[in-house]
């Protein structure tokens, strides 16, 4: 799975920290799925898209390329 979160995250100002605890996880968590190393819920995608003001489909890219 590819991520944007990163740099969606930067692009808002927010820390890891802050939208660890604005989604309602760790900050190790937000650093996995930055990495892509973490396959989120659909859930926690929906949150971290939702806190990050843009839709799941611009953060999540599950297409096997």
């Amino acid at each position: 799975m590819k991520t944007r979160v990163r740099e969606y995250r930067a692009g808002c100002g927010i820390t890891q920290e802050k939208l660890a605890e604005t989604v309602g996880v760790r900050r190790e968590t937000i650093i996995f799925l930055e990495k892509g190393k973490y396959n989120p819920s659909l859930r926690l995608a929906h949150h971290v898209a939702r806190a990050l003001g843009v839709g799941i489909e611009e953060i999540f890219s599950f297409d096997d390329e």
